[in-house]
């Protein structure tokens, strides 16, 4: 029998042969450059220079950097605060949209544009948006007498801060709400009959019957939006460059910063390499997810 004879009655044999072009991808595009930015990490490699091990002086650097530390802080807050306001819209909007509404097909496909949008393309809109002397907000909010002059949305420290984050939240809830709506799909309509046979109250419906049974999509979708959120640099690159004085260098920014324009790839490369333990968190929290779903349904696996 020939080999590929033996390979088509193998099912193993078929599954890997299957599983190998993507093994192959991973490898090349994933595996070998992470691998790379470890190695530059610990390197004092330049841009068209190779550089030499240096072990962990880089790191030694970064933690002794005022501004490697400020990006830490940046990317953290600009995370927390940002996740927790794509969850709580992202489920109030899929909860409305799971109602009977009309032209409810063309309402979920309006909340996809901003998802669909390019990411340059809304960050430059809201560029504009924020533009200090130009600003649609505060012309509105001059005209409703709300304030007397126009707001620097991008050049205040704290302004810049919350201003990228409305930025991030909109682009953001659509992710989370459509996935959400489609874990709310799948909840049977007649566990919310006996509830309300039962005399549960909408609040008692949703804390008792809704919440539970979407625990496991929304640890897997918050974790997506977290990652997205941790790793975003687009946003940042085109709106604010990290200024105004770093307030908003995320660390994916400050490693481009330090690598590319600055010429430091192994200064930057150990910064990305120090984004790793807080992405490998937010899959713990997935996979903690995903157990608990395998408790709801009776598995011991």
């Amino acid at each position: 029998m020939s080999f590929l004879a033996r390979l088509q009655n193998s099912r193993n044999g078929l599954g890997i042969a299957f599983m190998l072009p993507a093994a192959v991808l991973l490898l090349l595009f994933l595996t070998y450059p992470l691998g790379l930015g470890v190695w530059l990490g610990f390197t004092d490699a330049k841009i068209g220079r190779p550089g030499v091990f240096v072990g962990l002086e880089n790191y030694a650097f970064l933690i002794s950097d005022s501004v490697t530390r400020l990006s830490l802080f940046n990317t953290l807050f600009y995370t927390i605060i940002a996740s927790i306001l794509k969850f709580l819209l992202g489920l109030w909007l899929a909860l409305l949209l799971n109602r009977a509404l009309p032209f409810k097909t063309l309402l979920r496909a309006v909340v996809l544009l901003p998802w669909i949008v390019p990411t340059a393309l809304s960050a430059i809109a809201f560029w504009w948006l924020y533009d200090a002397q130009f600003s649609v907000f505060s012309w509105v909010l001059v005209k409703l007498g709300l304030i007397d002059s126009y707001v620097d949305f991008l050049g205040d420290p704290w302004n810049a801060r919350f201003s990228t984050i409305a930025a991030n939240v909109w682009r953001g809830i659509p992710f989370v709400a459509i996935s959400l709506l489609a874990g709310l799909q799948t909840i049977s309509p007649s566990l919310y009959e006996a509830a309300a046979i039962d005399g549960a109250t909408p609040w008692q419906r949703f804390r008792f019957v809704t919440l539970p049974l979407l625990t496991p999509i929304i640890a897997v979708v918050m974790t997506f939006s977290v990652l997205f959120t941790f790793t975003d640099f687009q946003l940042i690159y085109v709106l604010t460059r990290g200024g105004p004085l770093n307030a908003t260098h995320l660390m994916a920014t400050l490693s481009f910063q330090r690598a590319i324009s600055g010429g430091a790839m192994g200064e930057g490369a150990a910064l990305a390499t120090a984004m790793v333990p807080f992405l490998l968190a937010a899959i713990l929290f997935s996979y903690f997810g995903l157990q608990r779903r395998a408790w709801q349904q009776g598995s011991d696996r």
